[in-house]
């Protein structure tokens, strides 16, 4: 989920944390160590370049869309609206799969806003300066860059309700990877943030969905909720 506010970054601290691990990998020596440097800082070129492609390629169809697609999925609010309709209308199988969901955005937004975030304390871009259209533009969060929460929370959600109902989760990993370009397209994120949200929040949602398999389900035989139910008819 994430947070609001009005940040950008000064020209260059985007990647000055990708620089100086890979300073320090080239400082310690040995070719393993400046083969990964070399290759960190060809990525962040890498990064930065597809940045600056889209946001200087003209899309007016997609700009309003995106933007608005962007927003909806502000502090998870399209994931568990979602959710809350299939709590509702799917029936047992569906409530499982909503808890699911949602259990996987807590999880994940934990991971990512607390711990990914602070450890990896990349800027925001310049949006401005890159040249990203003004009708594209969303509020810009005050949290560091890396990874992308939105990124994360919708591939979190999609793989845990893909656990209990395939075809639904591929439908939501589409529209979590549309809500992770939008994320780039409206300029609040580089790519890589995107890419390595979404599989922070993919592995995350799987896990938790895996560990959910082993909670028996409620009311099932030998359970402490069935044996409740049956202290209760019995008196």
């Amino acid at each position: 989920m994430a947070r609001q506010g009005g940040a950008r970054e000064p020209a260059g601290a985007a990647n000055a944390a990708a620089e100086r691990l890979a300073d320090r990998l080239a400082q310690l020596g040995g070719p393993v160590r400046r083969r990964v440097a070399e290759g960190l800082r060809e990525l962040g070129a890498v990064d930065r370049a597809i940045y600056s492609a889209v946001a200087s390629t003209p899309a007016p169809a997609l700009d309003e869309p995106l933007r608005r697609l962007s927003d909806a999925a502000n502090y998870s609010r399209l994931w568990l609206a979602i959710g809350a309709g299939l709590a509702v209308a799917g029936g047992r199988a569906g409530r499982r799969a909503a808890a699911r969901g949602t259990l996987a955005i807590g999880v994940t937004s934990a991971l990512v806003n607390v711990d990914a975030k602070s450890l990896w304390s990349r800027q925001r871009p310049d949006r401005a300066g890159a040249g990203v259209p003004a009708q594209r533009n969303v509020r810009m969060p005050a949290s560091t860059s890396f990874p992308s929460g939105h990124a994360a929370s919708g591939f979190a959600f999609a793989s845990a309700i893909a656990r209990e109902q395939p075809w639904l989760g591929l439908a939501l990993r589409f529209l979590a990877a549309a809500v992770a370009y939008s994320r780039v397209h409206t300029g609040v994120h580089y790519p890589g943030d995107a890419l390595v949200g979404s599989l922070l929040g993919a592995s995350t949602g799987q896990a938790v969905a895996g560990l959910m398999d082993h909670l028996p389900p409620a009311g099932k035989p030998g359970t402490a909720r069935s044996r409740w139910r049956s202290g209760q008819a019995a008196a």
